[in-house]
């Protein structure tokens, strides 16, 4: 087949000026076509009044050599690469030993399925609950304000992505179309079909939960074992190698491959490992607040006067600013028609973090506003970072009034430096509910210095983003992992062998697809130094 990229049509194009538009770029007739398919679909927005959509096609046509010859000069063809999952390795039909996986978020999952797709059997490890309880128990904070610290937005089966706007693109370098495979799956297990080719693909934490009870359901089928309420308290290592996991029931379970997969939030973990000597340094993390704005004012800014036009969906936006103390201030985890929700994992402490359903149709937009942060501004072990924001999470929830509420403040008075006492025309979301109070003690004062000089450059890019009744909801400190656990070419632990560091938790990824993409990555580098070393 050929792919055919950079197809522009206007954005209420009828359907037929698709199959038009590709006929006469190739120069052939409709007789000479034989299929075409969608692989890429975004939209270009920079001319809010002629918004355009861009195509990339994977066409079947007769004399495709012949054509393709005579089109070998147009940078704009080419032959459609094999985007298609090939497995690695195949276990042998009786397994001598089987692989431990930690955690089910997009990482764990992943390698999981695939390690049971391989025939390896996996035992998956996972400290929260399933799905649907864990839902009970994360409304159980945001409704009654009531935290369980194993069951929560961090913690329990599809990880913390599943309380997110289930963003499904990255940037990462993907030469193997891991990427692919992953979407697949998720189609697979109930995802709509569109997230193969939009360019911005999402799900939305309802759709999340039933595809993430399909794929738990696939990887039994094939012979995998998960189990909930299994906190992994120790990791048994002799001479260097690790020999299996000590369960908080007191259970052992022997295994010379053990993948890593916990999340950025598995502080007890990070500190079990630091303890072991699993060699680990701090990493570079972000710290913020959440900005909420009305979603058509995000949508007006963005598409002009195709603002609610269904094609486009629910307005984003990707913001960043290099400040004057040598800050970056930028846009995080943008939920467009979503709701800024209660992310905290420990008691006595208050996070925010945003999700929205597929339709993206509540009222506000929402993003994180944040400012990168070094190890040299929080000197010592690798496990400083972690203490810096568990020192800014227990003061946003004593400025919150100490009961899982969160502090916030209007843009307006917080530009000024005042404390806010009434809300304006922009109802926060947050549940379970915000204190109005001044912030700028909610973060160390470089923080907000950069934040206040940010959010009106922010306004010259997005008319009406400085807007005095958008609210900042505090705080934001769970971006990214504080640790990286160091890791080979091998993806085994730079100092434990059969230790497998991956994911976001360990400083590997950013999301839900680089999460899981780098979970196949380590599933792979498993079952191949098993098949190698006759561990199978």
């Amino acid at each position: 087949m050929l792919r055919l990229t950079e197809v522009k049509l206007p954005l209420n194009h009828p359907d037929d000026d698709l199959k038009a538009a590709l006929l006469k770029r190739l120069g052939i007739s409709t007789d000479e076509l034989i299929s075409y398919a969608i692989f890429r679909r975004s939209y270009d927005a920079r001319k809010p009044s002629a918004i355009v959509f861009t195509y990339t096609l994977d066409i079947e046509v007769k004399n495709e050599a012949a054509l393709f010859q005579r089109l070998q000069d147009d940078k704009h063809i080419s032959l459609t690469p094999d985007t298609s999952y090939h497995f690695v390795a195949h276990a042998p039909a009786k397994l001598a030993s089987r692989p431990i996986v930690i955690g089910t978020g997009p990482c764990g999952i992943f390698a999981a399925l695939i390690l049971a797709q391989m025939g390896f059997c996996p035992i998956v490890l996972e400290r929260g609950k399933a799905v649907r309880e864990r839902t009970k128990d994360t409304f159980g904070l945001w409704r009654q304000g009531i935290l369980n610290p194993e069951s929560n937005v961090q913690f329990g089966e599809g990880g913390a992505g599943t309380f997110s706007d289930g963003k499904l693109h990255s940037q990462i370098k993907d030469p193997k179309h891991y990427g692919r495979k992953v979407l697949a799956e998720f189609v697979k297990a109930g995802a709509p079909e569109e997230i193969l080719y939009v360019s911005k693909p999402h799900i939305g934490t309802f759709r999340l939960v039933g595809m993430v009870e399909e794929i738990r359901a696939s990887i039994e089928a094939l012979g995998g074992e998960v189990r909930f309420q299994s906190k992994v308290e120790d990791i048994v290592i002799d001479n260097g190698q690790v020999r299996g996991v000590v369960l908080s029931s007191g259970e052992f379970i022997a295994s010379d491959y053990v993948v890593l997969a916990v999340g950025h939030s598995a502080r007890d973990t990070f500190h079990m490992l630091h303890q072991r000597g699993v060699y680990m340094e701090a990493k570079a993390f972000s710290i913020g607040f959440r900005i909420e704005h009305p979603q058509p004012l995000i949508n007006h800014c963005r598409f002009g006067k195709n603002a609610g036009n269904p094609l486009l969906g629910a307005a984003d936006y990707k913001l960043v600013h290099h400040c004057d103390n040598g800050r970056s201030v930028y846009s995080f985890c943008m939920c467009p028609g979503g709701t800024v929700v209660a992310a905290a994992s420990e008691e006595g402490r208050v996070v925010t973090n945003g999700m929205s359903q597929y339709s993206r149709n509540e009222r506000n937009a929402n993003s994180g506003i944040v400012v990168g942060i070094t190890p040299a501004d929080y000197p010592g072990n690798p496990l400083a970072g972690i203490e810096l924001q568990r020192y800014w999470e227990a003061r946003a929830f004593e400025l919150g009034g100490s009961n899982y509420r969160a502090p916030a403040q209007k843009v307006g008075d917080f530009l000024a430096s005042l404390p806010s006492t009434t809300l304006g025309s922009v109802v926060p979301s947050y549940a379970p509910g915000v204190h109005l109070c001044d912030l700028s003690t909610s973060l160390p004062d470089y923080a907000i210095a950069a934040i206040r000089e940010a959010i009106p450059a922010f306004d010259k890019q997005l008319k009406g983003f400085a807007m005095f009744d958008a609210v900042l909801t505090g705080v934001e400190t769970r971006t990214s992992s504080p640790v990286r656990i160091k890791r080979r070419e091998d993806f085994q632990s730079l100092n434990i062998s059969g230790l497998y560091p991956a994911g976001e938790g360990a400083g590997y990824a950013g999301g839900i697809l680089s999460a899981a993409v780098d979970g196949i990555q380590v599933a792979e580098a498993v079952a191949l130094s098993m098949i190698q070393h006759g561990k199978c």
